[in-house]
């Protein structure tokens, strides 16, 4: 999971770029970047970081041009490295700069295939580097006089070689932006367009969240394997050039349940809505169990809407029980382990006059490692509970996800084995837990919706629409996220 931004404006895009990548923030928070083209020459800022730790006005002022593409990033493949942090740049055919969301199955294959057959090396182990170097291989031997179909026939074969789960955004040095959502659209890619007297704006981004801030009118989301050019006089084209469109659309149903912001509409799809369903099919579920808790409270900030709707239908007192220190970041995307355990504190306090002698039901919006929940629970008894329940609004994590989300090491999953909710409860310390079906969770979200037929919860049930998903492939992204871990800690210890 990581959040992009890619804009075709005025001369100042950088600071739209910047100011997008803000709203795109709980996205990933390990590094930014951000590239520009001022017509001649590409301009390009990262670091580790915060977007605001890493740009100011006069760094932005010197990111000229109308064309700019962010990266807010949160690490899969790659260690998190300032050299692994995005946008990427090749300077060949045209100066090709590009950022995505997604993590590439087959980066491995693609590494060697890149060097051996196409005469790239690549310099880092970000995989974006992978599909931008199919990309601008694609480019340079399709060369037509139609630019655009030049554009069609290159993501044919990025769509065809490059594995996985993706969606992103390049600037294409005198051509314009190019922007992709992979076949089976497991990541949210959504357009945006604004008009300032004749010329009209793009932006192209992860979430409809940042087209809000930024003023831009939603245009629509990108269909699973479609390509947009959009030329530097503004105008646009889109083509679906791989897969079955619609019929295979997959979006990634954790970004319902966590990853994006409430107020984000991803494919047709109200984020905060689909929360607040959630929460309704959660109180069925508790009310099914006979469990009758005092007050319900919820573990900030993703699950408060789930936690309200759960209240209402409990016909029990919501309250803010645990308030979250809002300048800790989200533990869930912290890069290993030992920096969760050691921010749940940091991050949540207890409100004790509001759980003290009161049985009390926590509702969150899921539980992966039980971390989190297991501190959290603990700071709820020592505030004065009595009793302490957890009503997850999502199902069991118990399959490692490969398209680009911190869940590859199934050994750290609490429900791994598929362990039972009694069992569950009893290795977080709570009285008792209760999850939503994966089919409360998928007509949760899908709601009224006509978009999107069926969703990607292979976390959950274990089935990864990609289709070349295997135990090797699995075994592969669980050592590479070892790996980093140790290297990660091995760094933190040195310094």
């Amino acid at each position: 999971m990581c959040g992009f931004i890619g804009i075709l404006s005025g001369p100042r895009a950088a600071f739209d770029a910047a100011d997008g990548m803000l709203v795109l923030q709980h996205r990933g928070q390990d590094a930014a970047g951000i590239t520009t083209f001022d017509g001649d020459a590409f301009h390009t800022h990262r670091g580790g970081g915060y977007v605001q730790q890493i740009f100011d006005p006069d760094i932005l002022t010197g990111l000229e041009g109308r064309m700019a593409i962010g990266h807010t990033r949160y690490p899969t493949v790659g260690g998190g490295t300032e050299a692994d942090a995005q946008p990427l740049y090749t300077n060949h055919p045209y100066g090709i700069a590009m950022a995505h969301n997604g993590n590439v199955t087959n980066f491995g294959e693609l590494k060697r295939d890149l060097s051996d057959k196409d005469d790239r090396r690549l310099g880092t182990n970000c995989d974006v580097e992978a599909i931008l170097n199919v990309f601008a291989s694609a480019l340079q031997r399709r060369r037509t006089k139609d630019w655009v179909e030049t554009v069609y026939a290159a993501m044919r074969e990025v769509f065809t070689r490059v594995r996985g789960s993706y969606s992103g955004v390049a600037i294409v040095g005198g051509k314009g932006l190019v922007a992709f959502r992979d076949p089976f659209g497991i990541k949210p890619a959504i357009l945006g367009m604004r008009r300032e007297g004749r010329r009209r704006h793009w932006c192209v981004c992860s979430e409809s969240a940042a087209l809000n801030v930024l003023g831009y009118e939603v245009v629509g989301d990108l269909d699973p394997g479609e390509a947009v050019v959009i030329e530097p006089n503004g105008k646009i084209h889109r083509k679906v050039v791989a897969g079955r469109g619609k019929k295979q659309h997959r979006p990634c149903i954790f970004e319902f349940v966590y990853f994006a912001r409430p107020d984000s509409v991803l494919d047709d799809i109200s984020v905060y809505r689909a929360r607040i369903r959630m929460g309704a099919a959660l109180a069925q579920r508790i009310m099914a169990r006979r469990i009758q808790p005092d007050v319900v409270v919820p573990v900030p900030d993703s699950a408060r809407p789930a936690a309200l709707e759960a209240a209402r239908v409990l016909q029990v007192r919501y309250r803010e029980g645990l308030l979250k220190n809002r300048y800790v970041g989200r533990t869930f995307i912290m890069p290993d382990q030992g920096n969760r355990e050691r921010n749940v504190r940091a991050k949540l306090t207890t409100v004790p006059m509001e759980l003290e002698g009161k049985k009390v039901l926590l509702v969150d919006d899921s539980v992966v490692r039980g971390t989190t929940t297991k501190a959290t629970i603990q700071m709820v008894r020592e505030a004065g509970a009595t009793e302490v329940y957890v009503g997850v609004a999502s199902p069991k994590i118990k399959h490692p996800c490969p398209y680009g989300i911190d869940m590859q090491t199934r050994s750290e999953f609490v429900a791994r084995n598929n362990r039972s909710e009694k069992v569950i409860a009893e290795r977080i310390g709570a009285d008792g837990v209760v999850y939503l079906s994966i089919n409360d969770l998928v007509k949760s979200v899908k709601g009224p919706t006509s978009r999107v037929g069926s969703f990607c919860h292979a976390c959950m049930d274990g089935d990864y629409p990609t289709g070349d998903v295997t135990a090797e492939v699995l075994r592969g992204l669980e050592s590479e996220r070892n790996r980093a871990h140790r290297n990660a800690n091995k760094a933190l210890a040195n310094k």
